[in-house]
């Protein structure tokens, strides 16, 4: 009996531990979104859980609520976000072994600042969706809603002064905003995009702390009407002073110089470049579980 007893309670480690298996997930939603829109993230989120048994899912909240995160989504500081999303993370303690994160267009880059940032607990594999890595919404073509207030006066505002102290503090599209007429302006006043991207030095602990990463994952969605340029998503952009040709990752300073560890890490195998037809954030369950799942199992 008593090794029958010992037998039934290995047996049931054996399966919380196979329960327990699944590499924990964080997802960070885009512009005008939130963490639980049934129509969005909630979406998402169900859709990963139902294909992976057991799976820890958490869709980042920054706020009390959805009504403050989708309106921080436009307002708050990102470094704020970023720092709020680091603590979030270091008190979970479902994550301290580790876990996988995806964010969706500005969640994206707002991901790879956790990464470069805070490394504890460790980021193993980051999914960008849409992420403007090098910046854009340059001419903001369009948001979330087009005939919304917000957008407007979003738009108006960056015009007037996207690289001004008080639009860079509290207006997030302007922090990722990458001018390419006015590099100088945008290098000496990006409070968040010209810091991840080592615009103005080389941070080595940034560095260090991407480069630990087991997969990078980047999508581009390839008739992408909101991003521009779209190769922003595949850390590509603009040639400096113009706003017509653009140049891929590899032809660009960031890489050539290795400011962020991107050649190193695309020698190494760790980049990768997904490209899906369609508009912004426009894809099928079909692909996700095909294309994106793998990464997470």
């Amino acid at each position: 009996m008593a090794a029958l007893r010992v037998a039934v309670l290995l047996l049931l480690v054996l399966c919380l531990r196979g329960a327990a298996a699944a590499v924990p997930l964080v997802i960070w939603h885009g512009m005008g979104d939130s963490c639980c829109n049934p129509m969005s993230m909630g979406y998402i989120k169900k859709m990963v859980e139902d294909k992976i048994p057991g799976i820890y899912v958490l869709s980042l909240k920054i706020g009390n609520n959805m009504i403050q995160d989708m309106q921080n989504s436009f307002f708050m500081n990102v470094n704020d976000q970023v720092r709020d999303v680091c603590g979030q993370l270091a008190a979970d303690p479902r994550l301290q072994g580790g876990y996988n994160a995806m964010g969706f267009s500005q969640g994206g880059q707002f991901l790879r600042a956790v990464a470069q940032r805070c490394p504890s607990p460790p980021m193993l594999s980051l999914i960008s969706i849409g992420g403007q890595h090098q910046g854009s919404v340059y001419g903001f073509p369009r948001c979330p809603g087009e005939s919304s207030h917000i957008c407007d006066w979003i738009r108006k505002t960056l015009d007037l002064g996207a690289y001004t102290q008080a639009v860079q503090e509290h207006l997030v599209q302007a922090e990722y905003w990458h001018n390419p007429l006015k590099e100088e302006e945008y290098r000496k006043n990006s409070v968040f995009l010209a810091d991840i991207n080592q615009e103005r030095g080389v941070n080595e602990t940034y560095k260090k702390n991407l480069m630990a990463l087991k997969k990078f994952v980047m999508v581009k969605f390839l008739n992408d009407t909101m991003v521009d340029p779209p190769i922003s998503e595949w850390f590509g952009f603009y040639k400096s002073g113009q706003a017509k040709e653009t140049i891929p990752l590899k032809e660009t300073s960031l890489y050539t110089e290795d400011h962020l560890g991107l050649q190193e890490m695309d020698k190494a195998g760790k980049l990768v470049f997904l490209g899906v037809a369609g508009d912004h954030l426009h894809v099928t369950e079909e692909w996700f579980y095909s294309t994106i799942l793998p990464f997470l199992q």
